[in-house]
């Protein structure tokens, strides 16, 4: 990319977790982890938790065979420019820039992700809905975990990205805003090679609230995935796990696409089956759970099969940036290694949330 040339980006969040857009329809920008980092920088760059490029997936050679399904691919890269599997507040951002920008139509439409195909949902106006696809929670004993100078033993857990599920059950609400969650988790290598997402959850009325530390970034307001995993896992915890081969779960939308598994063409704004939280019935159509993040409220829908994240996903503003004035190390080559690879250790991030958290009352805000 030449110094003179100017990007365009958006500014979008999705309850507090916050991205830079950068429309890339033809694959041209050379998205290095140097400039993802600067992007990122909250006092000499716009500011944000990750970056999501917006290119077609025809332009893309790891995801090329997707595009007969979906046009579209969410490049997503964490605040240390680091990429990511998947992001789920990224992903209803992503969505709901598309159809801003009028690269798809409000309605049902599927994205390319590093995860697969995700289906989604966004009407003209409000919520956004993504089904997740299947979650996968770890069997045995759990994983030894240490965060905000607590241990845990970690119930693990992937939603296309590796998750840590912290239960503090001796903790309230009031108790989880007041920990400490500046410094990295502490974890081993060999439960999570890829580095992990850590969550802390406490139960309160009608669901859960949670904390999360997300790899290659430091704790966020908000992680979609997060979300999910946390969700499943405490349903699981309560013996709650949705009921196969049920009407509302397997029968797929009119409009489903072809191709699309049963879960996947189910339609996503039927998300209003019974609400499950502690002492309901050990198994239903549908489990749905209310989660708290710091920056707002998000539903989680388990169904056989899939996970449905529904929430709100806000575009900011918009702007233009002169990348030479972030400097010229962010305007090198591509990494060679950084297209496919997860993100390779959890570390503390570049990106400063200071400005978030303080506004939602937790600790930290005075620097990592």
């Amino acid at each position: 990319m030449r110094d003179d040339r100017e990007l365009r980006f958006v500014k979008g969040h999705g309850t507090g977790n916050d991205f830079v857009v950068l429309p890339d329809p033809d694959g041209d920008l050379e998205l290095t982890a140097d400039l993802v980092r600067a992007l990122c920088d909250r006092r000499t760059g716009v500011g944000a938790d990750g970056v999501l490029r917006v290119v077609l997936s025809a332009a893309v050679p790891e995801v090329a065979p997707l595009a007969g399904a979906a046009r579209w691919f969410m490049d997503y890269r964490n605040a240390d420019g680091s990429v990511a599997e998947m992001c789920g507040n990224g992903a209803r951002v992503f969505a709901r820039y598309l159809v801003a920008a009028g690269y798809a139509q409000p309605g049902r439409f599927t994205i390319a992700t590093r995860a697969g195909l995700r289906l989604v949902e966004v009407p003209a106006a409000g919520d956004v809905t993504v089904d997740m696809g299947p979650p996968r929670l770890s069997a045995g004993a759990g994983s030894a975990v240490t965060v905000a100078e607590r241990d845990f033993t970690a119930v693990g857990g992937s939603m296309g990205n590796p998750h840590a599920v912290c239960f503090a059950d001796d903790l309230d609400v009031p108790a989880l805003r007041d920990l400490d969650l500046t410094r990295p988790p502490a974890f081993s290598p060999v439960d999570f090679p890829d580095g992990v997402n850590v969550e802390i959850v406490v139960e309160r009325p009608g669901g859960v609230a949670m904390r999360v530390y997300e790899r290659g970034v430091g704790e966020t307001a908000s992680c979609g995935t997060g979300a999910c995993a946390v969700a499943v896992a405490w349903a699981a915890r309560q013996g709650l796990r949705p009921t196969p081969g049920s009407a509302l779960a397997s029968e797929p939308a009119p409009d489903a696409e072809p191709g699309q598994s049963a879960a996947a063409g189910v339609r996503p704004s039927a998300v209003s089956g019974v609400r499950h939280g502690a002492g309901a019935a050990p198994s239903a159509v549908e489990v749905e759970v209310e989660v708290d993040v710091p920056g707002g409220g998000l539903v989680v829908v388990w169904r056989p099969g899939t996970v449905l994240l529904r929430g709100p996903a806000e575009l900011v503003y918009d702007g233009v940036l002169r990348p030479a004035s972030l400097g010229p190390a962010t305007l090198g080559p591509a990494d060679p290694g950084g297209q496919g690879a997860a993100a390779s250790a959890d570390v503390a991030g570049v990106a400063d949330a200071t400005e978030i958290l303080a506004a939602a009352g937790l600790p930290g805000s005075s620097g990592r």
